[in-house]
């Protein structure tokens, strides 16, 4: 990593994407902070046009600047879809400065945006990790937490609702079987009262129950 000046107001840090470059002092909407530079590579020339990395800023149709060098220290300024500074490029210079749009505090990661090619080519695939993209993802988030917090809780009183109402229908519905059982016990203590009677009286009286003949006489085998 190359060695940084302390007179610069930025610094190397960890970043949520990796590497990035963050503030050191206050730096002012409008003001140059770092230069985007590294060998110009001419499209019309085969082997720069076979290059290939994440770090090619291309200034016009034919020029580019292959950022990959480690002098570079531009090259670790992040994407970010709403950004605190933004690329002033001067093609006939041949010449990339990074500015700020927006005053910058200390501890603030320096960011700028990509452009759409570079988003749809590289970042879209894997999602956007910038500042912006993150709220948007919470944001989602706590939506879909909230929308299956609500249908939980009208779950829970639909069927609250319907426990209610089979609770009132059960309190009704012992009173009809109480009434079907009373009646049906008067039915069935009659008929067994009468039976037992008759097998009572019979037995005390001492009655026969075998069958007798015209006579009166018991009819048996032994007459």
């Amino acid at each position: 990593m190359p060695a940084i000046s302390t007179k610069k107001p930025y610094r190397i840090g960890r970043s949520r994407t990796g590497l990035g470059l963050f503030a050191t002092k206050p730096i002012k909407k409008g003001a140059k902070i770092v230069r985007y530079f590294g060998p110009l590579l001419d499209s019309r020339k085969k082997k720069d046009d076979a290059i290939e990395n994440k770090y090619l800023f291309e200034l016009n149709g034919r020029w580019t600047i292959d950022g990959s060098v480690r002098e570079n220290i531009a090259r670790y300024i992040n994407h970010a879809c709403k950004p605190n500074a933004e690329s002033d490029v001067s093609a006939r210079k041949r010449k990339v400065v990074i500015r700020a749009i927006k005053n910058i505090e200390p501890g603030d990661e320096i960011n700028y945006d990509y452009g759409t090619d570079y988003f749809k080519a590289y970042l879209k695939p894997i999602g956007c990790k910038c500042d912006a993209c993150e709220k948007k993802r919470k944001k989602k988030r706590a939506e879909a937490r909230a929308e299956k917090a609500r249908l939980k809780a009208r779950a829970e009183k639909k069927a609250l609702k319907k426990a209610e109402k089979q609770t009132a229908k059960a309190k009704e519905n012992p009173k009809q079987k109480l009434n079907g059982a009373k009646a049906n016990g008067k039915l069935l203590n009659g008929h067994g009262g009468k039976s037992a009677t008759r097998k009572t009286t019979a037995a005390k009286s001492g009655i026969s129950a075998r069958p007798k003949d015209m006579t009166g006489r018991e009819n048996s085998a032994s007459a």
